[in-house]
């Protein structure tokens, strides 16, 4: 089952995808964010192509695992994706994966700096990774 992970954030939203047997999470997109309406028709768009079964949303919690104004924001941004995408959702705490992401692209060789989108994607990934490490699987 493909799930679609996504990095919300207020100007850019990173998308990544796993693969068909949910075991790898890929970078996939960023999008432009301007408004909701239409970066929830490009990531429905995306979801479509890309066949997903499922949504993984980032929470930005607090460091304390509570919820602030960004987590409320992220999940209310989500209610409306689930909507427009009639997909099941679920969230996995985001704290410090563009962190991690500008940490990864630097040890690639990447100037996270220069490339501001590569960051939102590769913190997609670590979000949706996290997710699907997480999932109980019935092994063959």
């Amino acid at each position: 089952m493909k799930t679609l992970g996504v990095d919300f954030g207020e100007r850019r939203i990173g998308l990544a995808i796993s693969d068909p047997e949910g075991r790898w999470a890929l970078p996939l997109a960023t999008i432009e964010r301007r408004d909701d309406r239409s970066a929830i028709e490009r990531i429905a768009e995306l979801a479509r192509r890309e066949a997903a079964e499922s949504l993984v949303v980032g929470e930005p919690l607090r460091l304390d695992g509570t919820r602030g104004e960004a987590a409320e924001r992220a999940r209310a941004f989500a209610g409306k994706l689930t909507r427009a995408t009639g997909l099941p959702c679920s969230f996995v705490d985001e704290a410090l994966t563009s962190r991690q992401a500008s940490e990864r692209l630097r040890q690639a060789g990447v100037d996270p700096r220069k490339h501001p989108e590569r960051i939102d994607q590769v913190a997609a990934q670590i979000l949706l990774q996290e997710a699907l490490d997480a999932t109980p699987r019935d092994e063959p």
